[in-house]
């Protein structure tokens, strides 16, 4: 499977600094900032970039799993709402709201409901976010010799 990168460059302090996002695919690159992550601002920040991953992998997941299960969706929109929080510790992502919408022909209530909850936990964004191994490889650029 391949693996997909991002960039991300931020120069300056927290709050009067900004920052750009690319992705590998070039789909996307824009500037994000304080104003955007911890108010509200015209730019993009981690947290909806989380939830529009979240809602494509879940969107997907569920696509997947009705068609195993026999039924072929038409057409599956699901909104993540991504809840950033102060927390004792700093700042959290404390939980994650999907609201998904869904016309398969032939599902019953209960079906949909069960693929809907085993595809919460099974599509990989859903699994990240449970705590997936982080490996770190950091380097300094410039800085001050100890």
């Amino acid at each position: 499977m391949p693996v997909r990168t991002s960039q991300a460059v931020w120069k300056g302090t927290l709050k009067e600094g900004s920052g750009t996002l690319r992705t590998q695919s070039g789909a996307y690159e824009g500037p994000y900032n304080f104003v955007s992550r911890f108010e509200s601002g015209p730019q993009t920040n981690p947290e909806e970039l989380v939830a529009a991953a979240h809602a494509a992998c879940y969107s997907m997941a569920l696509s997947a799993g009705l068609e195993r299960a026999g039924f072929k969706a038409t057409r599956i929109a699901t909104k993540a709402s991504v809840h950033l929080d102060k927390v004792d510790s700093g700042f959290a992502i404390t939980h994650i709201d999907l609201d998904v919408e869904a016309d398969v022909p032939g599902v019953d209530e209960k079906k949909f409901a069960e693929v809907s909850e085993a595809t919460k936990s099974g599509c990989p964004i859903s699994k990240l976010l449970t705590g997936a191994k982080i490996n770190l490889s950091a380097r300094l650029l410039s800085g001050t010799a100890a």
